[in-house]
């Protein structure tokens, strides 16, 4: 008994056709996917930001503060962008400037390095955004019937491919 091998869809959805051309073709269907899907995030990110009272806040600034909140842990440059997977370090360390400015985050100098904290401040709008966050996307979550396990694999998958395009990254620095 042989397997019924699905067929090859006709109509590729790509943002570049150029990329989609023979042998792992979709790949571009993917990187279609994450295109849409980050620029649609970084779009939700800064409007739940503005309705839980913050519209000045870049969606970078957005998830370094949520980063610096996470388990209300003191952290430094280098852990926040470890985290994020974020290379330019002066992108993330301009954002806490504007954070610690904005009084949204507490520097504290220790030797050479700085740690970051939330401020009360920081923390109430990291809730208020929790609160927008759970009315306006998790409410509606169940109408996509996709369970809590599957969104859990999706994101497993997600952070393979990142390490995927990590070593793709590092090997086309190479050439």
């Amino acid at each position: 008994m042989s397997e019924e091998v699905p067929p090859t869809p006709s109509r590729r959805i790509v943002s570049s056709r150029h990329l989609a051309e023979g042998d792992g073709w979709e790949a571009s269907e993917l990187e279609y996917g994450m295109i849409i899907a980050y620029n649609a995030f970084t779009r939700w990110m800064s409007r739940c930001m503005a309705a839980a009272g913050n519209g000045e806040l870049t969606p970078l600034e957005i998830l370094v503060l949520h980063n610096a909140n996470h388990r209300g842990r003191e952290k430094r440059l280098t852990d926040i962008c470890f985290l994020l997977n974020i290379e330019d370090t002066h992108t993330v360390n301009y954002a806490l400037r504007k954070l610690v400015k904005a009084e949204l985050l507490s520097a504290e100098k220790r030797g050479k390095e700085v740690f970051y904290r939330t401020s009360p401040a920081g923390a109430e709008l990291c809730e208020a955004y929790r609160a927008i966050r759970q009315a306006c996307f998790l409410d509606g979550l169940p109408r996509t019937d996709i369970s809590g396990e599957e969104l859990r694999k999706i994101a497993a998958q997600l952070r393979a491919m990142s390490g995927q395009y990590d070593q793709a990254s590092r090997a086309a620095a190479s050439l």
